[in-house]
């Protein structure tokens, strides 16, 4: 039986950017939420990101300094800009996003720093976005390379993939996290004949031989192939704010629990409640403790 490494440690790799929303702006990107994430948690975190000498580059840089994430991994490229995202929201908070090219994140190198980060990490969690430049992608398969566990985020940016970068990764990753959407539609890159989520999920782990799955559903919940066991849960219900980070403070939740308890169905419990009160406040990062989550999720025992 196979499961997840104890971690004390973890490293993200990829973007660091702002969302410009129609009226501000937040720090985001998914490797540097999930991180931020993940530290509240109490897991170590680094990132390995790159930004540039402008303003929001320095932005970042304080922001991160309150934090328990170390800056020490995070490049400074002078030729390019700290990346930005236009998001756009509709009536029902579902954001969409257009994303800057090229920005400081698509020129990522590998270096000493980065390299002993992830040797000395329990687990290397990674998007498919961080791969739309060759400079990136190439020091993320060097990481891969030297990393003890792949955790493989999948969160795919029209039109910033391709079929053959996502069967690479795939095959890279020891546990991977789709939305349904996602799922569905590599499913469909890899000719799959089935139309239940289940079915597919199988089919992924047999084509890619990983063992462990993650596919989320927005406000109804997430399934875990996990050990070759199927977890559910149905959701949590909340007014929804704005649905940006949510999945990366899932995928932080459910790994934070996956790693200390090794119990699957309390951490996708975990992830879907966090999940769903990220959706419920504005942006990407808001402040959550664990007694919110858990009194959220019980609120008989209040």
């Amino acid at each position: 039986m196979m499961s997840l490494p104890h971690a004390k440690s973890i490293v993200c790799f990829g973007e660091i950017l702002f969302d410009i929303f129609p009226t501000h702006k937040k720090i985001g990107g998914a490797p540097l939420n999930v991180a931020l994430r993940l530290a509240s948690l109490g897991i170590h975190t680094q990132i390995i990101s790159c930004i540039g000498t402008d303003s929001n580059g320095k932005e970042v840089i304080d922001m991160l300094s309150k934090t328990a994430i170390s800056t020490q991994t995070i490049q400074v490229n002078s030729s390019y800009t700290t990346g930005e995202v236009q998001v756009h929201l509709d009536r029902k908070g579902s954001a969409t996003y257009t994303i800057n090219y090229p920005a400081a994140w698509d020129k990522i190198k590998y270096n000493q720093e980065g390299e002993t980060a992830v040797i000395e990490a329990d687990i290397l969690v990674f998007g498919s976005l961080a791969c739309r430049d060759i400079v990136s992608h190439q020091s993320l398969l060097n990481y891969i390379a030297v990393s003890k566990y792949k955790v493989f985020d999948v969160n795919l940016r029209p039109p910033f993939y391709s079929k053959e970068l996502l069967i690479e990764l795939l095959l890279e990753a020891d546990f991977v996290k789709f939305n349904d959407d996602e799922l569905y539609e590599i499913c469909r890159f890899l000719n799959s004949p089935y139309h239940s989520l289940e079915q597919n999920i199988h089919f992924i782990a047999q084509k890619t031989n990983t063992k462990n799955i993650c596919v989320t559903k927005g406000q109804h919940g997430a399934v875990l192939f996990f050990n070759d066991q199927m977890y559910y849960n149905s959701g949590y219900q909340v007014t929804v704010s704005d649905t940006v980070g949510a999945g990366d403070s899932f995928l932080a939740g459910l790994l934070s629990i996956l790693f200390s308890e090794n119990d699957p169905q309390k951490a996708l419990n975990f992830a879907c409640a966090l999940g769903a009160l990220v959706a419920s406040h504005e942006g990407a990062n808001p402040q959550i403790s664990r007694k919110e989550i858990n009194d959220f999720m019980h609120p008989s025992l209040q």
